[in-house]
Order: structure tokens, then sequence, then C-alpha cells
């Protein structure tokens, strides 16, 4: 066994494909619309499993527009999705500069906490041991919900 993808519905593609290929850094791999399912899937993957993702077609973020109006709630009952960064400030100084609310600030220079336009939760965990702990982010308090 192997995993393959993780499936996210989005209610706005361009602003989701924005988020998570402009500011989080992922990249389109493939994209498929069904007019007789009123559906378009994109497959994302990370920078670093992009090579894997497209010999083995995992692992991958499958991002699904439904082209009919639909609400949907409940994105934290998904839980999150988790990615390995390489340095945890820069990422969040990044994502911070370009509007994304940091909801749980990498106080310990080692996790942070994202949401995407649907309301997914993100986690973000730096490479290998906790960068030494620093300033805005020790002293910044965490918003909302992650």
């Amino acid at each position: 066994m192997h995993y393959l993808h993780t499936m996210v519905r989005v209610k706005d593609l361009e602003q989701s494909l924005d988020f998570y290929c402009n500011k989080l850094g992922l990249v389109e791999i493939r994209r498929m619309d069904s007019e007789a399912g009123r559906f378009t899937l994109v497959y994302l993957a990370a920078p670093g499993d992009q090579q894997s993702a497209q010999a083995n077609d995992a692992p991958l973020l499958e991002l699904t527009y439904n082209w009919d109006t639909e609400d949907y709630s409940g994105g934290r009952n998904f839980g999150h999705l988790a990615f390995a960064v390489d340095d945890i400030y820069a990422i969040c100084e990044r994502l911070q500069a370009q509007g994304v609310t940091i909801n749980r600030p990498p106080r310990d220079g080692w996790m942070a906490f994202i949401r995407s336009p649907d309301q997914i939760s993100i986690e973000l965990l730096q490479k290998g041991k906790p960068l030494p702990v620093q300033e805005p982010w020790a002293s910044m308090a965490s918003v909302g919900v992650w």
C-alpha cells in the first residue's frame, strides 16, 4: 500500500489555485474537466514531490471544483494537510506578506498553521530540528482556529 492523494472540495478554483500554487508554492501536475459530471479536478504536488508525483501519480493534493453552486461546511472536520518546509520562518513571512493569516504562528520554530480559502487547515512543519525561537513569531498570538 502507498499514499495516493488527498481530495479537498473548493468553492472558487482560481482563488484556491492562487493560494495553493502562488502563495504556498505547490505545482500543478495535471487537470481534468468532466462535462458530464460538471466538475474539474486539479492535482497539485509539493515541489519536493513533483518528480515522484509525475512518475507515480502520487503523492498529490486533488482540488475538486464542482461547477454547480454548493456550500461546503465543516472544513475543520477534515483535519489538516501537512507539509515539511525548509525554513518555517521564511515561509510564514512570505505567506503573511501575501495576505495569508498565520493562525498558529511558529512560536517554537517548528510548527505553524494557516487556512486555505475554503478553511482547510494546513500545518507547516520545520524539516529536521526546530529553528531557534525568534521574534516576532515567539510573541505572536494565535488567531482564530486551525
